[in-house]
């Protein structure tokens, strides 16, 4: 791997992603990179089957995201969606709690119609990406199944019924990545990886975006093993997330609510960790654990502000020295 001296001597930077923060910072990235410098590798524990179609909302997101046809307002789904698809699944008496527009829909059959026609998930991602014009590799981190299981107050749970249907109401006590032991890490998600000149942990949740893909086996081995410098962002701004329900399943999980809690959940995997500007503490305690902090603003906001944090992570990242702990992980 060539020496990288500054934010832009990057030509190979890898994102570990899933949900709407991930998604946000990936335009971030793909903003301040040259094309075809990034590769995001989506979580798919999220995945589902709604209707027979599979659904892959994380990697749904990123596509809209990058394509620029994301619902900015509510950071999924397609701008100026309608749902008549679902209207009609309605009055037939379908479950109709999840909310699928219309483009969604189009985007779930050509997916199963590929994925009954032999492709696999990663080739279907990757073509849909092109024709999307999203100018980012996106790449699934598994083609095998691999879905996320909580064992809630009321039974277990598969994600979305938990998420959207129940909309996280749900006490948690245990998470559980059905198939990871048997998954493996997808060819293009690898290759990805073993080309890496940074490695990023984008502020999703970790619990339920980055954990579900490091629990597939062989990946979270070559992240550790990789020569490139690894950097987490918190997705805590004072110990509470900017969108969604980390900071209380924390809390249900017997965890901290804190972005030093969130890089201990990362071990031997960091060798930098951004947090908030504000999260003083949280930086003076990972510091005293010897890894390099850097705090910042890391609220988004819109694409202008996700490109601001990009680029401030890659000037972090480009001092960054990669340790010998971590590469024998």
């Amino acid at each position: 791997m060539a020496e990288v001296e500054s934010a832009g001597d990057f030509r190979s930077v890898v994102l570990l992603a899933g949900g709407v923060g991930g998604a946000r910072i990936a335009e971030g990235f793909a903003r301040a990179l040259p094309e075809g410098a990034l590769t995001v590798i989506a979580n798919v524990g999220d995945d589902e089957e709604f209707y027979g179609l599979r659904v892959c909302p994380d990697i749904d997101t990123l596509l809209y995201t990058l394509s620029d046809r994301i619902n900015r307002r509510q950071g999924w789904g397609v701008a100026d969606d309608t749902v008549k698809a679902l209207d009609v699944l309605r009055d037939l008496g379908a479950p109709a709690w999840m909310k699928l527009g219309d483009a969604d829909f189009g985007l779930h059959i050509w997916r199963s119609w590929r994925l009954a026609e032999g492709d696999s998930l990663s080739e279907i991602t990757v073509e849909a990406a092109k024709r999307f014009d999203t100018r980012t590799n996106i790449v699934p981190a598994t083609d095998d199944r691999l879905r996320t299981k909580l064992n809630t107050d009321e039974g277990w749970m598969d994600f979305q019924p938990w998420f959207v249907g129940k909309r996280c109401g749900p006490k948690v006590s245990e998470l559980r990545y059905e198939g990871a032991d048997a998954a493996r890490p997808s060819a293009q998600a690898m290759a990805a990886i073993g080309a890496a000149e940074l490695i990023v942990f984008a502020p999703s949740n970790p619990l339920l975006s980055i954990e579900p893909m490091l629990a597939v086996a062989g990946l979270r081995d070559a992240v550790a093993q990789t020569p490139a410098p690894c950097v987490g962002v918190s997705p805590l701004i004072g110990g509470k997330a900017v969108k969604g329900p980390l900071a209380r399943l924390m809390q249900d999980l017997g965890l901290e609510a804190t972005s030093r809690a969130v890089a201990g959940r990362y071990a031997g995997l960091l060798d930098g960790f951004v947090v908030d500007a504000g999260d003083t503490e949280d930086a003076e305690a990972l510091r005293k654990a010897g890894l390099s902090v850097a705090s910042m603003d890391i609220l988004m906001g819109g694409p202008e502000g996700a490109e601001r944090l990009a680029r401030e992570v890659l000037e972090f990242a480009a001092g960054l020295v990669p340790s010998r702990e971590r590469r024998s992980a």
